[in-house]
């Protein structure tokens, strides 16, 4: 969704480098320099900090992991860093307030982006509507401020780890490409989880052109209404005005916007079809 081709890209909690591989890979399939990226990132756990600078190495990518393995949020280690790109998998916590890092999280990634910064990063879907504590508030002064650019919801059973499901965020300090394409004070909601099969009796996977068909529908709404690319589905996708989530008392989820999906009718009576 964000296309990290060029600039600075942070994971302020990187594992083993599975963002930054990523994010390499796509830019080969782009036809992308590899040079064009510098990598920043940060990992509390030594054995994995060691085989995230292992994984890079051998994929020949330069980064800058810090030089040895630290909490992010006691130590961080870049602290200057302004980041065009974030990508982040913050480790998932309980139900909130109880030991729940979620907006930590968030606000730690929002003062590593650089003016035009994008982030986009996963959380579980309670960090959408918890009210919890402060986080309510923090939610309210994030869009407020014009930060959240999409909310996508995905579907349970992706991780191996966890069956817990999960929402994208995709944040942004990008005002000028905003104004440009007319979409201030806006947020695209995606509701994605009906999307992906299962791959077996536990995980489900996401195809190729559910991938895509979230990455389109983001792209077009990027774009300046003008063009006409981009148009509202009814429980796919939907972009709120500032006035609709302010209705839904800064309540990020997309089920409460982009409606129920509109099936064809057979024709065939209701009192038939609830006899049948």
């Amino acid at each position: 969704m964000i296309q990290p081709y060029k600039g600075r890209i942070y994971d302020p909690c990187c594992g083993s480098g599975g963002m930054f591989v990523q994010s390499q890979e796509f830019i080969k399939a782009h036809q992308g320099r590899i040079g064009d990226v510098a990598v920043y990132g940060q990992e509390s756990n030594p054995t994995t900090w060691r085989l995230c600078k292992m994984n890079l190495a051998i994929r020949g990518i330069d980064n800058n992991l810090g030089e040895h393995h630290a909490d992010t949020f006691h130590k961080d280690l870049h602290k200057t860093l302004k980041a065009d790109y974030i990508l982040a998998n913050p480790p998932f916590y309980g139900v909130p307030p109880a030991g729940n890092a979620n907006y930590a999280w968030i606000q730690h990634m929002v003062s590593k982006l650089a003016p035009s910064g994008t982030a986009a990063f996963v959380l579980a879907n309670g960090s959408m509507s918890t009210n919890s504590g402060s986080e309510a508030a923090i939610r309210k002064n994030l869009i407020e401020n014009d930060l959240v650019d999409a909310i996508v919801t995905l579907p349970g059973q992706l991780f191996y780890s966890t069956q817990i499901p999960v929402c994208v965020w995709v944040m942004t300090k990008n005002e000028a490409a905003r104004n440009h394409r007319n979409r201030k004070g806006e947020i695209l909601f995606i509701d994605g989880r009906k999307l992906g099969h299962m791959a077996d009796r536990v995980r489900r996977e996401l195809r190729d052109e559910d991938i895509q068909k979230i990455a389109r529908a983001y792209y077009a709404w990027r774009v300046q209404k003008e063009t006409g690319e981009y148009g509202d589905v009814k429980g796919f996708c939907k972009s709120a005005t500032l006035a609709e989530v302010r209705q839904h008392e800064y309540i990020l989820t997309p089920g409460r916007y982009v409606g129920i999906e509109e099936t064809e009718e057979d024709g065939e009576p209701f009192a038939d079809k609830m006899v049948r």
